[in-house]
């Protein structure tokens, strides 16, 4: 118990200590330049984001690369190159390429595979540039390198994606990202890092079973029970809603933040999307105000960090 108070008292330090609210990078300054890529993520670094966020999936030889999906269709030109590679869904997995194979595609802007187009269409023009998909390790090499050069620190915010349909596959992501993120000096919660997962189970194994000492958020999309959120709380420092969760259609504003507040964790909604408002919000601008301003949120998911960050009221 004593244990379980300090680690609660360093996270509060640390947290204290830290930009409110922080913004967070979403895939990198991804609605400027292709998801997750290396030069998505030094954007971000340079824009001044305070945390930048890797979505972290399995290669066949049991390399986490940094992917929003588990699937790699729908960011890369995979379908040409491996025509035949697909499983008996249609799709092309990550897992079933090794990290050379995944070094030959290139890397582009989201688009849908049954129609080929772009996603968000203003955005940077799909298959244009040459992109790859990067390793969790090149991707801390490249913000640690950046921190060092510029004398700004700016944290990493990895998401375990799917450990549970990684284990029925036969690999524990979870077991392999943690030595690598203790390796590059990421370990308590005094340290810039959290680590988000949308599996409540795989969050209490994280501190559990794993024994992982930094900082946990649990993401959902779905409204939590005040029996749930107390359970994420035991376990959790904070959690990551979707924006609809925090703010209601009418524009009011959900009891979650509050709730969560009081049981100390921290709140930190996904995603701003200038090109992708929620209907209830008639601008950027008005949207940042309903979550920074009204809400009281303590961080933000934002495809495009410069806007959260030049928030008026910031």
């Amino acid at each position: 118990m004593k244990s379980l108070l300090l680690l609660h008292l360093v996270a509060l330090t640390a947290m204290a200590q830290e930009t409110s609210p922080l913004i967070i990078a979403h895939r990198g300054a991804s609605g400027y330049l292709p998801e997750h890529t290396l030069e998505a993520k030094a954007m971000a670094h340079a824009q001044g984001a305070h945390y930048l966020e890797q979505d972290l999936v399995l290669t066949k030889d049991d390399i986490p690369v940094v992917l929003h999906d588990i699937y790699i269709d729908t960011v890369t030109d995979v379908a040409e190159k491996f025509p035949a590679r697909h499983r008996d869904n249609g799709r092309y997995y990550a897992l079933d390429f090794t990290l050379a194979e995944l070094k030959t595609l290139n890397a582009t802007e989201r688009f849908d595979v049954k129609t080929g187009k772009q996603v968000y269409p203003n955005r940077f023009p799909k298959g244009q540039g040459t992109f790859r998909i990067p390793t969790l390790e090149e991707e801390l090499q490249l913000i640690q390198g950046l921190n060092r050069s510029t004398g700004r620190e700016a944290g990493i915010y990895p998401e375990i994606k799917e450990p549970l349909w990684h284990q029925k596959e036969g690999h524990d992501i979870s077991r392999i990202v943690l030595p690598i993120l203790h390796k590059y000096g990421y370990k308590t919660k005094s340290d810039r890092c959290f680590v988000q997962c949308f599996e409540l189970e795989e969050v209490e194994r994280l501190r559990g079973e794993l024994g992982w000492q930094g900082r946990l958020i649990y993401l959902t999309s779905k409204a939590l029970t005040p029996e749930t959120l107390a359970q994420v709380a035991k376990v959790a420092d904070g959690i990551g809603p979707d924006i609809k969760l925090v703010i209601a259609p009418d524009r009011s504003l959900t009891p979650l933040v509050k709730d969560a507040h009081a049981l100390g964790l921290k709140v930190h909604p996904y995603t701003l999307r200038v090109d992708a408002l929620p209907k209830f919000a008639t601008s950027a601008d008005d949207l940042l105000t309903l979550l920074l301003g009204k809400a009281g949120v303590d961080g933000l998911f934002s495809d495009f960090p410069d806007v959260a960050l030049n928030w008026p009221a910031r």
